[in-house]
């Protein structure tokens, strides 16, 4: 078991992309053993390809370290980025196997929710039979708006979440 106290949520960058696709590749290995598939996009994605991800205007990454480790990633994609009309993409989102039920994913759902404004619409998919991750989806208010397939034939489903107005 990690130590996590305390766990900081910071900035991602090209910098970390290494060690994020470490965790990624560690946390999304339980969703290819659920799925009986390898093929699964986080799984073929490379050092390479994630920095430049980083490195993108319209992408925000954030990581959630314990001491020097990295033991979760999160990156919002997309166009007007809070601006409240915005429609951003919540993805690869990963925690480390040792690390999950910790608080870990829900800080980095706070960190990536607090760049939304109010009418923001950020979005997200999960597979169908991930009963895990799709507690804590709905637990933050998302809803299903959709289901596909993708390329490893893994049926997903569509989450969508408004970015409440603040109440004065």
């Amino acid at each position: 078991m990690v130590d996590l106290a305390p766990c900081v949520v910071a900035e991602l960058g090209a910098a970390d992309a290494g060690e994020a696709l470490t965790v990624q590749y560690a946390a999304y290995l339980a969703e290819a053993r659920r799925y009986g598939t390898t093929e699964i996009p986080p799984l073929r994605e490379t050092v390479a390809g994630l920095a430049a991800d980083l490195g993108r205007p319209d992408v925000r990454g954030f990581g959630a370290w314990a001491g020097q480790r990295l033991v979760g990633s999160v990156r919002l994609r997309g166009e007007g980025i809070g601006t409240g009309s915005g429609c951003v993409e919540l993805a690869r989102y990963s925690v480390a196997p040792d690390a999950q039920g910790h608080g870990v994913g829900r800080a980095l759902m706070e960190r990536a929710h607090a760049e939304l404004a109010a009418g923001d619409v950020s979005w997200l998919v999960t597979g169908a039979r991930s009963e895990e991750n799709l507690r804590l989806y709905r637990r933050a208010g998302y809803e299903e708006t959709g289901r596909l397939v993708d390329s490893a034939g893994v049926e997903l489903l569509r989450l969508e979440r408004l970015a409440p107005r603040c109440v004065a």
